[in-house]
This record gives C-alpha cells, structure tokens and sequence, in this order.
C-alpha cells in the first residue's frame, strides 16, 4: 500500500490542524526564539574572513574544528573593541544571537572582543612586534638622548594611581621641576587611543606657547598581567612613540614586564621610579659634581699660574739687568759723542778745501756764453754753405728737368684739366637752387630770412617770404592743414619726382 497521496489527487486531501504561517512571520519566531534563548552568551572561536565595510561595520566568521559562525561588529562598537580583530586570531567574542531574515541565516552581533588565552596573546605580540621592526621603528638610530637637566616634564598615566605620586615624590627627592600631567586610561575599551592622543598632544604644543611644550615625556604605568598591559602593545601608540620629537621614557609594569611602547621609546625605564630617576639627575649630587670640577678647576688654574711664574723666574734669570745694561748703552753713547766731536773739525775741513777747489775750477757765466756765441757763428757758417750747395744742386736738377718736358706734353695737361674743371662747374650749377626754382618750386623762407623746411616750424600768422625763379613774394601762414593720406602709388610717384628734383640743399 502506498504511504504517499498521488501528487494532484485533491479530493483525497485530508484537513490538517497545524497553522499556517507566512515567510515573514516564521522568520520572526525564529528571530525573536533565538534572541530570548541566547541573549547573551560567549562563543571563542578562529576569526576567518574578515571584511571592513565602507560604512564602518566589521563582519567576521568565529569557526573551529566542527562549525562556523558568522558575526557582526557595528561601526559604534568596532571602535571601542580592545583587541583588533586579524584573520587567523583566536578570540573570545562576547554578544547576542539573532537571525538575519533575508538570508535565513543566524549571527553573532559582537559587543566585546578579547584574545583567548595568554598564548594566543603572546604569538599577537611576536607577530606584531616582528612586522613594526620591520617598518624600522624599533632602530637604535631613531633614538634620541635625553636631556640632562629638562625644565617641564610631561607625564602620561591615569591621575588616580600611585604612578604620578611616585613619579612626583621621587622628583621632589631628586631635582624639583615642572610637571604637566596628561590623564589618560591605562587600561580596558580606548586606553589606546587615549595614551597616543596624549603622546601627539604633547608634540602639538608650541615652544613659546601658554602651556610650556615638556622637555622630555614619561609614559607610566604600574605592573599587572599580559591583558592589563594590553594597551600599551597597541600599534597606535608605538606609532604615536616612535613619532614623537620629545624624547620619550617608557616605564610600563615592573622590571620584567615588557611592552612593544618599549622597543619605539627612546629610553625604557623598568619602573615609573625609575624613570623619574632616569627623567633628573640628585640635586645634591649635581651640585657636589659641581662644587668638585670648580675645585679641580681652580686647582688646575692655580697649577698653571704656578708653572707659568716658575717659567718666567727661570727666564728672567737668564736676563742680564736693565740697569746695567742702559749703564752700558750710555757709556757706548758717550764715546760715540766724544769721537763726533773730535771728528767734526777735520771732517768740514776737508769739504771746505774740496769746494774751493771746485769753485775755481768753474767758469763765469760771462765767459760760458761767450763760447757758446762762437760755436753758434760757427755752426751758422756751416749751415750757410751747406744751403747753398743744395739750392745749386736743385737749380740745375730743375733746369735738366725742364730741357727734358716736351711742349706737347704741357698742352695735353692743361687742356685735360680745363676739360676737367668745365665738367664740375656744370655738376655745380646743376646741385644749384636756382635750377629747382626754374621747374616750378619755391624757397619759403621767414622774417630773418631763413630757410623753413617744416610745416611744424610755421604758426598762423607768420610772416613769409616766397622766392621764384623770378623774384620774391611775401606771404602770411593762415593755417594748418591736415596731411593727406598716400597711397603706394602716389608715394611711388613723389619718390620719383624727389630723386629727379634732388635735394634743395
């Protein structure tokens, strides 16, 4: 017998009692059967699949060695999460259960996230350590010293622990300076954030602004486990350290705790003690360094005086004495005086004989001209013949070369240069005035009987005078009229007429 109704057999259809429900409404049972049945629970689980989405929200899928469960993380939440979330990240994630009715598929909305167990936080911490080294934040060459003495100290921890009193008290032991508290959370949802807010915040302030910009910072905090730590392992804030210009100390936990802030920090202090000590040097101690280099310093100066005096004496007594010495000086004085005097009178004698004798040796004015008066007759008789052989010598060159010219010769000269000086008279008749006068033109001239060659030069008015060919005219200027516009061939023309007339001067 057949279990089964045939498919289409209506009238063996048997009335049912189960109610009948719509897509929408089933998926809202389910919806609202989820929701009350796991209203809050905590699912650990691998993330795999994770994707950002543009408008903020993060879906992930938590999965392990039997199933996979999708979730979500709303944009408000995914900013505040402890841990960011990474593929591949073993994580206990804490929320409730819903559906998603348009794909009838079931979720996990996140609201917190954690890493499951210390191991999984310490591969997170190796893997996220290795990747900034890499990026080179942790060089030893980005380091910078920190000063010996700062004036403003700039602190980042929470204003409630007993982190800023140590700090502070062990400050006021050591060196008093200024200090400027930046509060921040240490610990839990945007401790992060916070702490690399503070550490750009401190960078921000200007020199010579009203808040004084610190010297150097300190990051503290007291110790506690791999979780409470947790912020301070955040890439955000390693960033917010190695880009710091302040020289920064880190002082996180206790002396065998250790963060990733360490490796960016300029210098790593194993408690916050110890990095107010590292932050001053001891007062006492400084001014005792000092009280003893001034003692050295004395010391050596008073050594050096010492030497040099020692060097001097030993010196000066290598010196004869002045006293004796000018003794000397002007007994050698008076000797070369009494050697001048008796010196003087054979001295000038001898020059008083040597310029009588060439006083007598020399000739009277008188007698030196009259030598030269007769060398000058002398030498005018000399030049008296001599002009006279030459003008011989040329009258008789000129009266060969006279015999020598042809009458012809003459003839033929004179009339090429009569020829000659007929052909420039006409050349200048032809550049005279007159002949412009002759074809039409006429000279204007003013009062002063100068010539005008501008019509700028004339003024309504001006007295002129006209000459023709065959006489003068007086005229007087009544006005300027405007100068016609050329064409190119009447310019043409009036080029040609003016090379035919020439010029008028």
């Amino acid at each position: 017998m057949n279990e089964f109704p045939t498919v289409g057999v209506a009238a063996d259809a048997k009335p049912s009692n189960l109610p009948e429900f719509t897509v929408g409404e089933i998926s809202q049972a389910v919806k609202r059967t989820l929701e009350s049945a796991f209203e809050r629970v905590r699912v650990r689980g691998e993330i795999s699949g994770l994707k950002r989405a543009a408008s903020g929200h993060v879906y992930l899928s938590l999965k392990d060695t039997d199933a996979v469960l999708d979730a979500v993380c709303w944009r408000g939440t995914a900013g505040r999460l402890a841990v960011v979330p990474e593929d591949g990240l073993e994580v206990v994630a804490t929320g409730r259960l819903t559906s998603f009715p348009g794909r009838s598929k079931y979720q996990l909305v996140i609201d917190a996230l954690e890493v499951a167990g210390e191991g999984a936080l310490l591969k997170l911490l190796e893997e996220r350590r290795r990747r900034l080294a890499a990026e080179g934040l942790f060089d030893p060459d980005r380091k910078r010293p920190i000063p010996l003495l700062p004036d403003v100290i700039g602190v980042v921890t929470s204003p409630t622990g007993a982190v800023i009193r140590d700090i502070l008290h062990r400050l006021a032991d050591r060196f008093p300076r200024h200090v400027l508290l930046w509060p921040v959370l240490v610990q839990g949802d945007g401790a992060a954030a916070q702490i690399a807010a503070a550490i750009q915040g401190f960078n921000a302030l200007p020199e010579d602004g009203p808040v004084p910009r610190p010297d150097v910072l300190i990051v503290a905090r007291g110790g506690g486990s791999l979780e409470d730590l947790w912020a301070f392992n955040e890439e955000v804030v390693v960033r917010a350290a190695a880009e710091s210009e302040i020289p920064l100390i880190s002082a996180v936990g206790h002396e065998t705790d250790t963060t990733l802030i360490d490796y960016a920090a300029d210098l790593r202090a194993p408690t916050p003690t110890a990095a107010a000590e590292m932050a001053v040097p001891v007062r006492a101690e400084l001014l005792a360094q000092l009280m003893e280099d001034a003692r050295r310093l004395v010391d050596c100066i008073n050594r050096m005086i010492a030497d040099r005096r020692t060097r001097v004496e030993d010196l000066a007594r290598g010196l004869p004495s002045p006293t004796r010495l000018l003794e000397e000086k002007a007994q050698q004085l008076d000797g070369w005086v009494e050697r001048l005097f008796n010196a003087r009178y054979p001295y000038f004698g001898t020059r008083a004989q040597r310029v009588a004798r060439y006083a007598a040796e020399l000739r009277t004015p008188q007698q030196q001209i009259d030598t030269a008066r007769l060398q000058v007759q002398h030498a005018g008789m000399n030049l008296q013949k001599a002009m006279e052989r030459f003008i011989a010598a040329r009258d008789h060159g000129l009266q060969q070369s006279a015999a020598m010219l042809r009458p012809s010769i003459l003839i033929k000269l004179i009339d090429y240069r009569r020829l000659h000086l007929e052909r420039l008279t006409e050349l200048l008749e032809s550049y005279s005035y007159e002949r412009v006068l002759a074809r039409g033109f006429a000279l204007v001239r003013d009062a002063q009987d100068r010539p005008v060659s501008s019509a700028a030069l004339v003024t309504p008015g001006t007295a002129l005078k006209l000459q023709f060919k065959d006489g003068e005219v007086a005229a007087v200027a009544a006005g300027k009229s405007g100068r016609p516009s050329t064409t190119k061939p009447q310019a043409d023309k009036a080029a040609s007429a003016k090379e035919r007339q020439g010029s008028l001067l």
